[in-house]
């Protein structure tokens, strides 16, 4: 049995919002791409890397909030689209890390070399990068505390925003003390942090693909709370895992102590999985206590 078959998309509601600030995200990294490259700024192509990693991020919050209401003509897919998201953010961490290696490794190869950088532009470009990420934290602050989608994408934002003031330090460095590696020890710092940042979003990504327990959830204390009911006298084969952001799912068995309460426990364990462990859908098998056949299984 299913529970929690329809599912609400409060991203939906935003979409607009964030279709807004995928343009104007979009619009000015083809900016500050072109000026970081005739400034020779590694702080401002690092920044420029970094706000690329924000239209695929809000790229990929557009496209799942599209996929996730389109119904699915096939009959194959039988969870859906919603992995969409998923696939989406991994692209994000290979490009992350990409713009992070060249960054790191051309600031490493300057050490000790001439630099000629024009702080002119890094700061012009620093401060317009800054306004547009304040329009788009705008924008989607509202969404943020609804959607985990739009929140993803407002915190992606809210870290490019530390970039673009990045950039604006080593301009007013390098304007104030006539010393180009300040370009380059903010391009390192923008670099690691990108770096950091997508270590640890890959490891959501695989986690999520590699169908972990999600990490707000106890597999022992659901089955306990599972095993506490009323009418259950025993829960097996319980798989917990994430099918996208936000969206917990289960199954599991669960032995009755009597063939009639079937129906009484069915709801109890809906309700519990739902209520108490933010389990969007749970298949329930509920099984009689001399049941056999599923003791072999042993995963």
């Amino acid at each position: 049995m299913g529970a929690g078959h329809g599912h609400g998309h409060a991203a939906g509601r935003h979409r607009w919002r964030l279709a807004l600030s995928f343009v104007l995200v979009g619009a000015f990294f083809v900016v500050e791409l072109v000026y970081g490259l005739a400034s020779g700024s590694l702080a401002l192509l690092s920044d420029a890397g970094h706000m690329a990693a924000d239209v695929v991020t809000l790229g990929a919050a557009l496209v799942a909030t599209r996929i996730a209401t389109r119904p699915d003509t096939t009959g194959r897919r039988t969870y859906g689209s919603y992995r969409a998201e998923v696939f989406a953010s991994l692209l994000a961490v290979v490009l992350m890390i990409g713009v992070a290696v060249y960054v790191v490794a051309e600031a490493i190869g300057r050490i000790g070399g001439p630099a000629e950088v024009s702080s002119g532009p890094m700061l012009v470009v620093g401060a317009a990068g800054l306004a547009v990420n304040l329009v788009a934290l705008f924008l989607l602050r509202s969404g943020a505390g609804e959607s985990l989608n739009v929140r993803g994408a407002y915190l992606e934002v809210l870290a490019d925003t530390a970039g673009s003031a990045g950039v604006i330090a080593a301009g007013w460095l390098i304007a104030a003390t006539g010393q180009a590696f300040w370009d380059t020890v903010v391009a390192l710092a923008i670099g690691v942090f990108v770096a950091v940042r997508a270590v640890a979003l890959g490891r959501q990504v695989f986690a999520v693909l590699g169908q972990h327990v999600p990490e707000d959830l106890d597999a022992a204390a659901v089955a306990a709370d599972l095993a506490a009911l009323d009418g259950v006298r025993d829960v097996h084969d319980l798989h917990l895992w994430t099918l996208t952001s936000g969206m917990n799912v289960a199954t599991a068995h669960l032995v009755t102590t009597a063939p009639e309460d079937g129906h009484a426990v069915l709801d109890r364990a809906r309700d519990l999985l739902r209520s108490r462990h933010g389990v969007a859908h749970a298949t329930l098998q509920v099984e009689p206590g001399d049941h056999r056949g599923c003791d072999e299984l042993d995963w």
